[in-house]
This record gives C-alpha cells, sequence and structure tokens, in this order.
C-alpha cells in the first residue's frame, strides 16, 4: 500500500520563499476544523483544540488503511483574525480568534469523520461544540515561509498589508494562514518554519476600507 504525502503531491501549498511572497492558486480542500479565541500560550480552549485535533484525525488515517488508503496525516494549520487587524500585527494576542484544523484526504468520507469523533470522545469526554469536518476555498493567494519564532511573524505581515498588496491593488479574501511545518516541542523557535498565506483579490471601489473580517470565513 503506497503512503500519500500531501506535502508532496501538493507541494506548492507547503513550499514558498523565505522572505518573498510568491502569489498561489490554492484549490478547495476538506480540514477538519474547531474554532476558538484568546491567546493560543494561555487559552484552555486552544489546548482542546489540539488534544481534539489530532486523535480525530489519525483515527481516519487508520480507518483509511480499511479502503485500501494510507497517508501521512498532513500538519497543523490555523485561521487567524481580529476585529482590529493591527492587534494581530502587534502581537495582542489575548484579542485574537482562531480556527485549528488539519487537512482531510478527499478520500475520507463523513462518515469516517463521526465514527473518529466518537472514539475520541470515549477518552476527552464531551465533544467541542465547534469540531467539524468542513471544506476550505481560498483561491488566490500570496504566501511565505517564515523561519524563526511565531513572534516574530509581525514586521512581515506588516509588510504584506501595508506594502506588497497595496502596491498589487489588493485587499483580503479571508483570514490570516499560517501552516506549521516544524514541531514546536522539538525545534528551536530560531528554527522553526511556518508558512504565512494571506488570501487575496482585486480591490474595487467599495473595497477601500476593507479589511480581513470573521464572517470571511466561508473559507
Amino acid at each position: 500500500m503506497t503512503k500519500i504525502d500531501f506535502r508532496k503531491t501538493l507541494a506548492a501549498l507547503y513550499a514558498a520563499p523565505a522572505g518573498r511572497f510568491v502569489e498561489i492558486d490554492v484549490p478547495t480542500l476538506d480540514f477538519v476544523k474547531i474554532d476558538g479565541e484568546g491567546d493560543p500560550n494561555r487559552a484552555p480552549a486552544y489546548r482542546q483544540a489540539i488534544e481534539w485535533l489530532y486523535p480525530v484525525s489519525y483515527a481516519m488515517k487508520f480507518a483509511a488503511k480499511a479502503i485500501g488508503k494510507d497517508y501521512v496525516v498532513p500538519p497543523l494549520e490555523g485561521l487567524w483574525w481580529a476585529d482590529d487587524p493591527a492587534d494581530f500585527v502587534a502581537r495582542r494576542k489575548e484579542r485574537w480568534r482562531w480556527t485549528m484544523m488539519i487537512m482531510v484526504p478527499d478520500f475520507i468520507e463523513l462518515s469516517f469523520f463521526d465514527a473518529a469523533v466518537e472514539k475520541a470522545g470515549r477518552k476527552l469526554g464531551d465533544t467541542p461544540s465547534s469540531l467539524r469536518f468542513e471544506t476550505l476555498t481560498e483561491g488566490r493567494a500570496l504566501q511565505t515561509l517564515h523561519v524563526g519564532s511565531y513572534d516574530d511573524e509581525g514586521p512581515t505581515l506588516a509588510r504584506l498589508h501595508d506594502e506588497i498588496m497595496p502596491a498589487q491593488g489588493l485587499t483580503f479574501a479571508g483570514p490570516h494562514h499560517e501552516i506549521y511545518l516544524s514541531d514546536p516541542r522539538k525545534t528551536a523557535a530560531s528554527k522553526l518554519k511556518t508558512i504565512l498565506r494571506q488570501p487575496v483579490r482585486c480591490r474595487g471601489p467599495s473595497l477601500l476600507s476593507e479589511r480581513p473580517h470573521p464572517e470571511e470565513r466561508t473559507q
């Protein structure tokens, strides 16, 4: 049985030059998701999200092997936003909102997810109300590779928002998206590799003051 590694088969989604934003077209993908808010280093909801996402994802992986499909569980990803975008760039984490998620292959059926949630619940207890199986559509996006601490992302994002996007006539088409290529438990903060992605669209006359907003999370 061949094991699928989506970091190789969908390589463009997990690679970008460091220090330079490139444009990509992101296909519609399935994810297991859970929502929360607050500082991810302190909020109990963030810890609970991680505690649920991985058992559910691995249970679906093992169920897929029964139908002759095997794959490497993709890396953790996150959608991040704030009512005031400046709170995000300035790292005022207590004001952040987020959706943590792990990509699910298109051959995984909803019944696999339901069974995985039930299995995880036997150990973890009550299922979080926002835990779900859902598609994400981003389309056109700009992304770069950030190497270093998560707290050092601010200047890169400020340059994207204040210089790169305005220069190209672009505005926000969804929240900030991060893909965590390194395990922070095993990797020094200075060597962490994170894909920083921003869905975009052309700016029109009625969009001059538009900023990321949670209602745009139809992605």
